[in-house]
């Protein structure tokens, strides 16, 4: 990992732990898992707001009057509210994305669940789904939370990380493998 994305990873995990440490003292974690995923999914659809929270054209000022107005209309919690507002103060917005992943994470372990990510050429199917989630579950004894990815360059197969473990039963891993086995041989 690079200097920068381990400080950045750093300052996110810091925010994060203050953030679920004050949601889990005041009994509110499912609120801010709902706080979690409606950031989650501005990002992904705000081109707008992405610039707001990596553009360095935007003063302290501003970020945080913007971020005050995005959580309102958000209806985030006051302590997500607040700890945007301090990021804003400190130009620590561009560490979001890391945050949510590692609030995301924290979430997870409250709730006894783990995610896995499983990369596919098309999306399964909701059975496929939870058929998937029982095998995984079975293998890691706890509860098992899928966060599906299309690649459709996968051609077939699938990618599962699950925590430290990845397995790949990908049709384009498998090409690759023959590949560079053929060049061995020849």
């Amino acid at each position: 990992m690079s200097e920068p994305a381990s400080i950045s990873t750093g300052i996110a995990q810091r925010y994060a732990t203050a953030v679920f440490d004050l949601a889990r003292e005041g009994d509110d974690l499912a609120a801010l898992t709902s706080d979690v995923d409606a950031l989650r999914a501005a990002l992904a659809e705000s081109a707008e707001f992405r610039d707001l929270i990596s553009s360095p054209i935007y003063s302290r000022e501003d970020q945080g009057r913007a971020i005050a107005a995005i959580a309102a209309k958000m209806g985030l919690t006051q302590t997500t509210t607040n700890v945007l507002g301090l990021m804003a103060s400190k130009r620590r917005l561009f560490v979001l994305p890391q945050m949510l992943r590692a609030l995301d994470e924290k979430l997870a372990e409250a709730r006894g669940e783990i995610t896995a990510d499983v990369t596919t050429a098309k999306a399964l199917s909701d059975k496929q789904k939870t058929a998937l989630a029982a095998a995984l579950q079975e293998s890691a004894g706890r509860e098992v939370k899928i966060n599906q990815i299309v690649d459709e360059s996968l051609i077939g197969g699938l990618v599962v990380k699950l925590g430290s473990k990845r397995i790949d039963t990908s049709i384009r891993s498998k090409l690759q493998a023959l590949q560079n086995t053929m060049k061995e041989v020849g």
